[in-house]
């Protein structure tokens, strides 16, 4: 425990959007002498997740869509390891790096920053053959496994090869899985002018939504513009329907409808990191840290909570629904950041802390090059217009300049010189050759 004359030492345990940006407003505003500040997570960078589509598209640079934390929190001690325990009781964390094994980390103050993981579902094959969209290595992955299918569809005779390799599902209708599929086809639709024996209409897209309706945190009459978007780009679009199973490939969705497919991109939804079950922290039935609209963890002072992982009240709904918390976006993340920040310092400092209060802004989404929706404060646009919003509206919010320039660059150099559609499918096994090579 820190004696009186020493630092109070602040643990935030991930350092994506709360984690990341409530370090960067704390070493802003604390005195040295004040406090300590150590931020932990399994990687040395935060995601800006938005900008994951377009990583996986090639529009963007995928080494600009993070944030170096140890480049950005100057200030701050960072520990690149995963959280394996929380117990407050004696306020310590344990956390582990492959490479060095576990450690216990002491805290006077907590916050709890750890992000969600993919809600998988118990589907048939789902484990073994889907893959998500939630980190850049995921990006990475998708660009190549993509233009990867198609160079061996450009190789085969065989009917039946050529459609499944050329047959790419989407599960899940919000924004990321909208995004994703719209970026990753028309990037692939690119990318057809340089096959002689590929054309648009032999490749399959398909989106399965369980819902009526996809991306429903913009208007119901948005969401059917999207829709039909999609569908006229030959998108096949299923909703209200879910997937069965997808055992070898195999698709089976709860319409009846089955096809082979050898690319599952699975997007419906997530759920708070499973870590948080490992500890005495207060969870929801959702394994969610309970936490109050000022960001405290509920009956532990000291202990404070923001994100995905935390159930905090939606203050803008509870008139109508008193049971309402904040949805997992990124918008909630950010803005809940500061919030925590100011809250903390207040705290540290024996003043009033606030209650965090978000009137909904609004919504953009992007649906491929100079394609999208947007509905902000009831202004709604598509096309190319909401295309620029969507990307006007993420580069402010991308931290650090030096970031916010090299996406700018990337879009410019995409402009001029128009998209890359190399596979790189070595990344995917970088030891291949050289084990060949061993064999040999």
């Amino acid at each position: 425990m820190a004696g009186k004359s020493d630092p109070t030492r602040i643990l935030i345990l991930g350092g994506g959007y709360v984690g990341m940006y409530t370090a960067l407003q704390l070493q802003k505003k604390l005195g040295r002498q004040e406090a300590s500040v150590t931020v932990v997570d399994p990687q040395p960078h935060m995601t800006y997740q938005p900008f994951l589509p377009e990583a996986a598209a090639g529009s963007v640079e995928p080494r600009h869509v993070v944030a170096p934390l140890r480049r950005v929190l100057k200030r701050c001690h960072v520990v690149t390891a995963a959280v394996t325990e929380i117990k407050h009781d004696e306020k310590v964390v344990t956390v582990e790096n492959p490479q060095t094994g576990s450690e216990n980390l002491a805290y006077d103050v907590l916050v709890v920053a750890l992000g969600s993981v993919s809600r998988l579902l118990p589907i048939p094959g789902l484990a073994e053959e889907g893959i998500s969209l939630k980190t850049v290595g995921e990006a990475t992955y998708l660009r190549n496994h993509v233009l990867g299918k198609m160079d061996a569809a450009a190789n085969t005779d065989d009917p039946e090869l050529r459609n499944r390799l050329l047959t790419f599902t989407f599960v899940g209708g919000g924004f990321a899985g909208v995004e994703a599929l719209a970026e990753l086809e028309d990037m692939a639709r690119y990318a057809t002018r340089y096959y002689n024996n590929i054309k648009p209409d032999d490749m399959s897209w398909a989106l399965v939504e369980a819902a009526g309706r996809v991306m429903p945190e913009v208007s119901e009459k948005m969401g059917v513009y999207v829709v039909k978007a999609l569908e006229e780009r030959g998108i096949k679009v299923y909703l209200n329907t879910f997937l069965k199973s997808v055992e070898g490939g195999h698709a089976v969705l709860s319409d009846g409808t089955e096809f082979d497919t050898d690319t599952l991109v699975w997007n419906a939804g997530v759920k708070a990191n499973p870590v948080l079950k490992n500890s005495d922290l207060p969870l929801d039935e959702r394994g969610r840290v309970r936490a109050s609209a000022h960001l405290q963890v509920e009956g532990l002072p000291g202990v404070w909570a923001a994100g995905d992982c935390a159930a905090v009240p939606d203050l803008s709904k509870t008139e109508e629904n008193p049971g309402a918390t904040c949805a997992p976006s990124a918008q909630h993340a950010v803005r809940q950041a500061n919030q925590l920040a100011k809250n903390l310092l207040a705290s540290l400092r024996g003043k009033q802390t606030k209650e965090y209060r978000h009137a909904y802004a609004g919504s953009v989404a992007g649906m491929g090059l100079y394609k999208g929706v947007a509905d902000v404060y009831g202004f709604k646009a598509k096309g190319f217009i909401a295309w620029f919003m969507h990307r006007s509206y993420h580069v402010s919010r991308m931290p650090t300049f030096n970031r916010k320039m090299r996406i700018i660059i990337d879009w410019t150099l995409a402009f001029l010189f128009k998209r890359e559609v190399v596979s790189m499918g070595q990344i995917q096994n970088p030891r291949a050759a050289f084990e060949r090579a061993a064999a040999s």
